[in-house]
């Protein structure tokens, strides 16, 4: 059958499409900007068409999907700000239906939050007032209510690794003690694809969560029980919720708005109601420990198919790839960098590929690190987005406080953009060229000053750049890994 899957660059949607294709599923993946889906690996697919809409802006003709048969609704605001996303996520809903409801789609899946309390959270609200929205067209609804999702690269995995791994003794707000029914990611993959076309899940709305429920404080000791660690964990009334928005803003790697957003949910109780989609679909719901082992497994694996970190809304600022894939020239300043490539290029490539996160910048760390501390200050997004993959990178990846605009290793070039707050906007770009017969690596820092502020910012770090950037593009061209080519072979693309 042909299904159109929304939210296909995102952290459930990247998931949910090998399913898809596994079962034999023609999908046609919904997308912001066709720059940031990956091209390689399962991506490639032949059974895979792109339809580029913002569901926010004008919407394309139905015709181009006029005989799919089912269609995944994954989009949220949450990280979008803090006052607005509400109005965003019904529009977004409304604009859906128009696109859909013409075409002869004969089911709708939602995957949204589980709602039972009486007063909820904005984002909670919002996420009801969606499903009331998508409930009301003439195509049947099947709404999954899911609690927190536990698995390697959801947001809320990644906050509670970032807390318990870097915090033996925590002083908590009093929100630790909401009680959850956190829910494995396997599990929800296993309810979304189960639910397909299944008719007595039609108009209805179903709770699911995992077996266990527990406090936000007995889930990060758990997490540090599976992790072999000794954590204390005390609990405090005093911390007002803008308090506990800047204390999970600098401990994790979240963003300030999906931190405010964050406190506001983890004051209410996600508790799921009992219903039969379980034994239904013969479902074996995985226990929270158990959950948080297999995240690590794929971890340890370099197994993670997607993180929420690579959404646009980890960004301070939330714009297209498009906006900046043309690095201008005009106005700018430039630190250019060329070396010859001695040796294998190839190898200098696999180099290249595998910078940042863990393995660094080549040259200066401890000035990339205290760079990414004065980012944090200020309310950028710092160092601590790593990267999803060791040696992977694909177009609309973050690399530390960069976003990648291009990953072509078939013409060896890289770029980058700066997501960090600067007084103005930063490129970085990478090439190997070829000339007479030998081997080039080209490497040049583009900046374009916003007013005087940008142009005293650039002269203020030019010192540095001269040791920062021609350490790192000399290192680059000498940096050796014998086991690299091993690790370079892909990850199977599996949960």
């Amino acid at each position: 059958m042909k299904i159109l899957l929304t939210g296909a660059t995102g952290y459930i949607g990247k998931r949910l499409l090998p399913i898809l294709l596994s079962r034999g599923h023609e999908v046609v993946c919904c997308v912001r900007d066709r720059n940031r889906f990956p091209t390689d690996g399962i991506y490639a697919h032949d059974r895979i068409s792109l339809l580029e809409v913002d569901f926010l802006k004008p919407l394309p003709s139905s015709e181009i999907i006029k005989d799919i048969d089912a269609a995944y609704y994954l989009i949220h605001s949450m990280s979008a700000g803090t006052g607005d996303f509400a109005e965003m996520e019904a529009a977004s809903a409304h604009n859906f239906l128009k696109l859909v409801e013409p075409t002869s789609v004969k089911q709708i899946i939602y995957l949204t939050g589980i709602t039972n309390e009486e007063e909820l959270s904005k984002h909670l609200s919002s996420r009801q007032n969606v499903e009331e929205i998508l409930g009301k067209s003439s195509v049947p609804l099947t709404a999954l209510k899911a609690g927190i999702i536990v698995g390697s690269g959801s947001a809320s995995f990644e906050i509670m690794r970032d807390l318990v791994e870097k915090l033996p003794v925590m002083i908590t707000p009093k929100w630790v003690t909401t009680k959850s029914q956190p829910i494995a990611i396997r599990n929800v993959l296993e309810y979304l694809e189960g639910v397909l076309l299944r008719e007595d899940t039609f108009n209805r709305a179903f709770d699911i969560g995992g077996p266990d429920v527990l406090t936000y404080k007995e889930m990060m000791l758990q997490f540090a029980d599976v992790r072999g660690f000794k954590r204390k964990i005390i609990t405090v009334p005093v911390m007002t919720p803008r308090l506990s928005s800047y204390w999970l803003y600098f401990v994790t790697s979240t963003s300030y708005k999906l931190a405010i957003n964050l406190v506001d949910s983890m004051k209410v109780e996600v508790i799921a109601k009992d219903n039969d989609l379980e034994k239904m679909l013969g479902i074996k719901s995985i226990p929270y420990k158990e959950a948080v082992a297999l995240a690590f497994q794929k971890i340890e694996q370099n197994s993670v198919i997607s993180s929420w970190k690579d959404s646009l809304a980890s960004s301070y600022s939330d714009n297209s790839l498009l906006e900046h894939i043309n690095v201008p020239t005009d106005g700018c300043f430039k630190d250019y960098r060329e070396k010859k490539i001695t040796g294998d290029p190839d190898t200098v490539l696999k180099n290249i590929w595998a910078i940042g996160g863990k393995r660094g910048w080549y040259y200066g760390s401890r000035l990339w690190k205290i760079r990414g501390f004065m980012d944090k200050m200020v309310g950028g997004v710092g160092l601590r987005r790593g990267r999803t993959h060791p040696y992977h990178i694909n177009t609309g990846d973050t690399l530390d406080f960069w976003r990648v605009l291009a990953a072509d290793e078939k013409n060896r070039r890289l770029l980058l953009y700066a997501e960090m707050k600067l007084p103005g906007e930063a490129w970085l770009e990478f090439k190997i060229t070829e000339r007479n017969g030998e081997h080039f690596l080209q490497q040049t820092a583009t900046f374009r000053p916003h007013g005087l502020a940008g142009r005293l910012y650039w002269y203020t770090v030019l010192p540095f750049h001269f040791f920062v950037f021609e350490g790192m593009a000399g290192n680059l061209v000498k940096f050796i890994d014998k086991d690299l080519e091993e690790k370079t072979k892909y990850p199977e693309q599996n949960l």
